[in-house]
């Protein structure tokens, strides 16, 4: 999958070749597995409504044409690292871009998040879905907006790509969007098994492409989000989640081999799937990362100790105050151990959260980490 060959911002002439160095490959050691000097930290969604900075950006503008603007993602996904020490970005966008390449229309409303005008009811309606999407043509703006933050990160830390994963973005296009119970997803499991193959396998074809040409763009390591794995009970993940998002990783490893491009950690991050973390472990990922309701010694126990991990600090522990936050952090820390961690929130940075607390996390990463390293 090649991305489009030159982005130009500013006058300015961008290409997906000849970055910067990278100086601070800290994440990209640790996903392997490899020894570092201190444990990398990173938040999913770290660019974000939390920073003033980002409401001002995002102020009167619609959603999804901030994410068509590669000029406006590069700003949002840099924002972060202006104020704190991360030790990676992730390129700003959302997993719903998916459905839209396919040919679905989604609206982010305001009060409510996203909202499928026309979600899929039936069988029927996948007639509706393109059978073959031409993904540089219809993602080509995430491909330009990673080629662009590659450039201007400048080198500082390693460049995120992702995406949804097919379960998560099948309820959401046969929800309409968010949902307590996913019972109208649910429901095609039981009644149509045939139809939700189908797909899921529409979509881990579209997935697979996305990914590689993110990478060729510039990404520098892959997370899947999973993000509906809890409303799943273990043989519904195991029959119409897992073997997809195996699929994934195995193809897009494969053919990254086959460019010479197989440095490319990828992570795999199923909310809520403790009972799957066995499976997950074993699903061809260098890296799983865990939600809050998992203990980290049992995590370790649970995967051999043979793959690194992510996680898995409660987002609600950044509302405590900046003293506690240094002793959940050191607590954490000691339960995953040094080697092939990277430190992460269980979930995304929340709305209301003080972007001084987010800092004092990650600088106690940092410090803790160093010390229990010497």
């Amino acid at each position: 999958m090649d991305p489009v060959d030159i982005v130009i911002m500013n006058n300015d002439t961008f290409c997906p070749k000849d970055f910067p160095e990278l100086k601070n490959d800290t994440f990209l050691r640790a996903a392997r597995g490899e020894e570092t000097p201190y444990v990398p930290v990173w938040c999913m969604r770290q660019a974000g409504r939390y920073l003033p900075e980002f409401r001002e950006s995002r102020a009167g503008k619609d959603f999804f044409e901030t994410c068509r603007s590669p000029d406006a993602c590069c700003e949002l996904t840099l924002q972060p690292l202006r104020r704190f020490p991360f030790d990676a970005a992730i390129i700003f966008s959302d997993i719903l871009v998916v459905p839209q390449a396919m040919g679905m229309d989604v609206e982010m409303v305001a009060g409510k998040g996203p909202t499928f005008p026309d979600p899929l009811k039936g069988p029927e309606d996948l007639q509706r879905l393109r059978p073959k999407v031409d993904v540089a043509a219809e993602l080509g703006y995430v491909f330009n907006a990673i080629t662009l933050t590659r450039h201007k990160l400048e080198g500082k830390v390693p460049l995120i790509g992702f995406s949804g994963a097919p379960w998560t973005l099948m309820s959401y296009m046969i929800e309409g969007g968010g949902s307590q119970t996913h019972s109208k997803a649910k429901r095609w499991l039981y009644a149509h098994p045939e139809a939700s193959h189908k797909l899921l396998s529409q979509l881990t074809d579209v997935i697979v492409e996305y990914l590689l040409g993110q990478v060729a763009a510039g990404a520098q390591a892959l997370q899947v989000f999973e993000s509906h794995t809890g409303c799943l009970g273990p043989a519904e993940f195991k029959e119409f989640s897992l073997p997809y998002l195996r699929d994934i990783a195995r193809r897009v490893k494969d053919r990254l081999k086959e460019s010479s491009q197989d440095n490319v950690p990828m992570i795999v991050f199923a909310k809520d799937g403790h009972y799957g973390l066995e499976d997950l472990s074993q699903s061809h990922y260098d890296v799983v990362g865990l939600d809050w309701t998992i203990d980290p010694r049992s995590a370790r126990e649970r995967t051999g100790g043979k793959i690194s991990l992510q996680g898995n600090m409660d987002p609600c522990a950044l509302y405590a105050p900046k003293e506690r936050i240094g002793e959940i952090v050191k607590k954490m820390l000691e339960g995953f151990g040094l080697r092939g961690y990277i430190a992460n929130l269980g979930h995304g940075v929340y709305p209301d959260m003080d972007p001084e607390h987010v800092g004092a996390f990650v600088e106690a990463v940092h410090t803790h980490s160093q010390k229990l390293c010497k």
